[in-house]
């Protein structure tokens, strides 16, 4: 069954509110549904949470702070749904990108247009049929 993207539900991993804003904005201009977690801790409850099932997507940076970060963000959401779409945005772990990111995910550096990024979860989303 291929969900339609004003359905997507879409969670955005960011400890920096301008770019969170700024990615929130993006998406659900993009059609998308947003939930947002400010930190790594928060992101894994939301993902292992009553949501979890209806997770398609997951924009996340790579360092949140004290906690998770983004790689164990990202590879928790697959563990649950190895059809969740991810999208890394990094200033500075995109060399990181092939040894920790989940297999078939997008890495967008920062400074970006959030567009990239929307476009980017689109792309992972036709891949899979956002059949989560």
């Amino acid at each position: 069954m291929t969900m339609e993207p004003q359905s997507a539900l879409v969670l955005v991993v960011e400890d920096e509110v301008l770019i969170q804003d700024l990615l929130v904005d993006a998406l659900q201009e993009g059609g998308f549904q947003t939930i947002i977690a400010n930190d790594g801790a928060e992101a894994i409850a939301q993902i292992d949470g009553p949501l979890s099932g209806q997770l398609s997507g997951v924009v996340t940076d790579i360092r949140l702070g004290v906690g998770p970060d983004g790689w164990a963000v990202a590879t928790r959401a697959r563990e649950l749904n190895s059809a969740v779409a991810i999208v890394y945005v990094s200033a500075d772990s995109s060399a990181d990108w092939p040894a920790h990111g989940v297999p078939g995910s997008v890495m967008i550096s920062k400074p970006f247009a959030a567009a990239q990024v929307v476009v980017a979860l689109a792309n992972l989303a036709n891949r899979s049929d956002f059949s989560g």
